[in-house]
């Protein structure tokens, strides 16, 4: 199977400290590839890199194309989607608002993610529809965040620790949304806390420690290894 995502030799930096050290990872069309870890890790850090925003070295295939040189913006246009951790939105602007200016420039608002079904997948976010995001909360702003990015109809969504601060309740809403999209034949790859989501809906797991892959394999592999857990996830 061909990777729509190749990382070969990552490094990344903030000015003259080095975060990430020579990773190496595929991602192939349709999968859940969970980054779990401690804080401070580097898994942040490697979607910020995919994205071009950040100081980076080695190379980042993107559909079997060099990414280097192209903008952040750039990268988006071409199938890669973003959800950050800071789950940020225009707070003058309604929800409905924030939702269309996620729609590509040329692309038709009829494709697979319409603004009606991806809200009918939130029922909160569905009632707001005219409210100004930010007088949401920030389980709403992060329901938001993940709708917008599919908006733009990406082939890959990088989604960073989406259900750090959440509600149980919203916990499982932001994991069915997972679901729904890898069942729609769209890769994701999550930086998640919460090893139970990890386990649920990943199709691989990879745990980082001080920048480095230290671990790859199934969910069931990650679930019976309790030195790796207790190791480098503090579990």
């Amino acid at each position: 199977m061909t990777a729509i995502l190749q990382l070969r030799q990552l490094s990344a930096f903030y000015g003259a400290s080095q975060v990430l050290h020579g990773l190496n990872l595929q991602v192939h069309a349709g999968e859940v590839v969970c980054l779990l870890g401690r804080n401070g890790s580097g898994r942040s850090t490697m979607l910020r890199a995919v994205m071009g925003l950040v100081e980076s070295r080695g190379e980042v295939f993107w559909r079997g194309q060099n990414s280097a040189g192209l903008l952040p913006y750039e990268r988006a246009q071409q199938g890669l989607g973003y959800v950050p951790e800071s789950r940020d939105v225009f707070p003058s602007l309604t929800v409905e608002q924030n939702l269309l200016l996620g729609i590509k420039p040329g692309q038709r608002q009829s494709g697979r993610w319409t603004l009606g079904m991806l809200v009918g997948l939130f029922p909160r976010l569905k009632e707001r529809l005219h409210t100004a995001a930010g007088h949401l909360s920030g389980g709403e702003q992060q329901m938001l965040t993940l709708c917008r990015t599919m908006m733009g109809d990406p082939e890959l969504v990088l989604i960073d620790e989406p259900t750090e601060g959440l509600a149980p309740a919203l916990v499982e809403q932001v994991a069915h949304f997972v679901t729904r999209v890898r069942d729609a034949g769209v890769a994701v790859l999550l930086v998640e806390q919460k090893l139970s989501i990890a386990l649920q809906v990943s199709s691989r797991c990879l745990v980082m420690g001080q920048g480095r892959i230290v671990f790859e394999g199934t969910p069931a592999q990650l679930r019976a290894d309790s030195v790796t857990q207790k190791q480098w996830m503090g579990v």
